[in-house]
């Protein structure tokens, strides 16, 4: 397989083919899978599926940039990232 990205639709489709649902409800499904993904992140709850990959929010400090124009310094305020980690299944496929 050449270098291809699947962007949403094609995601919809290509498993709504699979399951022989309507791609209605796959896209349904996909929309609600990643709000609660989102949702329990947000709140400082970790999503884990094993083997495939985890979510979490990660707290970053304070630190101070430069604005790449300018060259002047910034400071960037502390904050939250969210940080995902492939899982073996996933690493597998990819080797």
């Amino acid at each position: 397989m050449a270098d291809k990205s699947l962007n949403k639709t094609e995601l919809v489709a290509a498993v709504a083919g699979s399951t022989g649902l309507s791609q209605a409800a796959v896209g349904g499904v996909i929309d609600t899978f990643f709000e609660t993904i989102a949702s329990t992140v947000s709140k400082g709850g970790k999503v884990t599926i094993p083997g495939w990959l985890a979510a979490e929010r990660t707290a970053t400090a304070a630190r101070t940039g430069r604005n790449p124009q300018t060259g002047a310094e910034i400071k960037i305020a502390a904050g939250h990232r969210v940080k995902l980690t492939a899982g073996s299944k996933l690493k597998a496929a990819v080797k």
